[in-house]
């Protein structure tokens, strides 16, 4: 018993038991043991944001005496009344999950940090989905990190600004991923993992979270390889969002706090934080209350803007999207609506996006929904990988998910591609061999893609023995890996209209595309 508790100090992972110990800062742990692996749920990275620290960046959490059961998940982040039925919401939800194959502390297994999507609003890391013990067997040590979403992730208000030392108050929930990556530097190497190979991914505000990261000097440091699924956030600034341009300037977004504040009935943040967060108003993306916004701080400007200086933190990115995202996105209902909404938004320059995105006749076309894929996804990921592969020193590898039922002619979802999300759970291996909609290439593309993300985590690149060859990308060999059936590799998706909506992303970056925003 002496010699156990001994090596529990020793700071290792515990083997001969059952469940495993483990020693972090905080205290003693104790998780479970599940199919040769070591599992930790529910660990506190930070004090709960409640009370006072609302609204704060995450503090250090607290230590405790004996053994800690680490063996469920914290509760979903409050998310307005959202969430799955069941399910705990809370304030006090900063918390994270491990799943190690490691069998002591000397092992150093590189690292997968995994952040949920949601739209900034929704989401947690109890999801089926993203259980992580499919990829642990691959060889790394998943982590799953909660952060604050919606209005207490992401708002933000002057007197907020004027508490912080750096003037500057939102983007928390970053924060909170800051704070769970830091917890990672300290403590993982208990856990058998490399706190040198740590890789960040994340899909959709994940994936777009994931962006901000390597461009926030706040993170550097803090990990060595990034992986996005559908992110990128290279949108110039705007005081009204738009899906892909979703960041407001503090100033702009301080505006919108006060309007939220007097509509709660709320005369200073003390009285503001004295309500029940179920008692607060819904706050909108459309408020700024649910998005990250450039602060000068976490975000320091236009993240375009920052790849082009060299502004960012340099590692090899693996980063894609789907081939159809456009329609989980409410896509207009007739060629007749998509034009009219094409005006609307993009102004002088939308008779050229309607040439390069087209309509159709009598139903909208995929290449009508593939502005909104671009738009949101699309330029976003090619304008990143572009800047990187000609600013930066590491390897950039591109993919586009096209996995998908051949859908028969004539059916209502004839041409329909691959949705938004729909490769998360080919990456975790989450598909069901036994469902009979789940074919061989669906397994055999699943196989490959969580084979290319831990080869990724383990090296910083996806090649390896066992899958096809994946070029790194660049301007001068503008080559993707294609996941649609088998994997192989092919050119930019419709390379000549974002060829068209680049133009526009320049001219919004102008004095006449500033002011038609206004």
């Amino acid at each position: 018993m002496k010699r156990v508790l001994l090596a529990i100090l020793a700071g290792g992972i515990c083997c001969a038991q059952t469940p495993p110990q483990v020693k972090v800062e905080a205290g003693l742990l104790q998780g479970t043991s599940e199919n040769g692996l070591s599992v930790y749920r529910g660990i506190p990275f930070a004090a709960p944001p409640v009370g006072d620290l609302r609204w704060r960046p995450p503090q250090p959490a607290a230590k405790w005496q004996g053994l800690k059961p680490a063996d469920k998940f914290g509760p979903r982040c409050y998310q307005g009344g959202r969430g799955a039925p069941g399910v705990e919401t809370s304030e006090d939800c900063l918390y994270l999950n491990v799943w190690s194959p490691a069998r002591s502390a000397r092992d150093r297994v590189p690292v997968l940090v995994w952040i949920y999507g949601g739209g900034f609003s929704a989401g947690a890391t109890s999801e089926p989905t993203y259980s992580g013990e499919n990829l642990a067997k691959k060889g790394v040590v998943l982590v799953s990190i909660s952060y604050r979403v919606g209005q207490m992730g992401f708002f933000v208000h002057p007197e907020l600004s004027a508490e912080n030392k750096n003037h500057a108050s939102g983007n928390y929930g970053l924060l909170d991923m800051i704070a769970g990556l830091q917890w990672v530097q300290k403590n993982i190497a208990a856990f058998g993992g490399d706190p040198h190979r740590v890789t960040i991914f994340g899909e959709s505000a994940g994936g777009i979270a994931v962006s901000m990261l390597c461009a926030s000097p706040l993170a550097k440091g803090l990990f060595q390889g990034a992986i996005s699924e559908s992110g990128g956030s290279f949108g110039p600034p705007r005081p009204a969002t738009m899906p892909g341009e979703n960041l407001k300037r503090l100033a702009d977004a301080e505006r919108s706090g006060e309007v939220y504040a007097k509509g709660a009935g709320a005369a200073s943040i003390a009285d503001l934080r004295r309500i029940a967060a179920d008692k607060l108003p819904a706050g909108g993306r459309g408020q700024g209350m649910a998005w990250p916004i450039i602060d000068g701080w976490v975000i320091p400007d236009d993240q375009f803007k920052l790849y082009e200086t060299r502004r960012y933190n340099d590692t090899p990115i693996l980063v894609g999207y789907n081939s159809d995202e456009g329609q989980s996105f409410s896509p207009p209902r007739t060629p007749e609506d998509y034009v009219a909404a094409v005006k609307a938004r993009y102004g002088p320059f939308a008779d050229r996006l309607i040439a390069a995105y087209p309509p159709g006749s009598g139903t909208v076309a995929k290449a009508a929904r593939d502005l909104t894929r671009d738009a949101m996804f699309g330029w976003h990921t090619w304008v990143w990988a572009r800047l990187q592969a000609k600013t930066g020193k590491s390897k950039v590898f591109f993919y586009c998910f096209d996995q998908h039922p051949d859908y028969p002619a004539g059916s209502p979802r004839a041409g329909y591609g691959s949705g938004h999300g729909a490769e998360v759970r080919y990456v975790f291996e989450h598909l069901d061999p036994a469902n009979p909609q789940t074919t061989k290439t669906d397994l055999a593309i699943s196989e490959a893609m969580a084979t290319y993300w831990t080869n990724f985590a383990k090296r910083g690149d996806p090649n390896g023995e066992g899958v096809p060859a994946w070029p790194a990308f660049s301007d001068a060999n503008p080559t993707l890996m294609y996941f649609a059936q088998t994997p192989h590799t092919g050119p930019v998706p419709s390379a000549d209209a974002l060829g068209v909506l680049d133009q526009y992303f320049a001219w919004r970056r102008t004095p006449s595309g500033e002011a038609f925003v206004k």
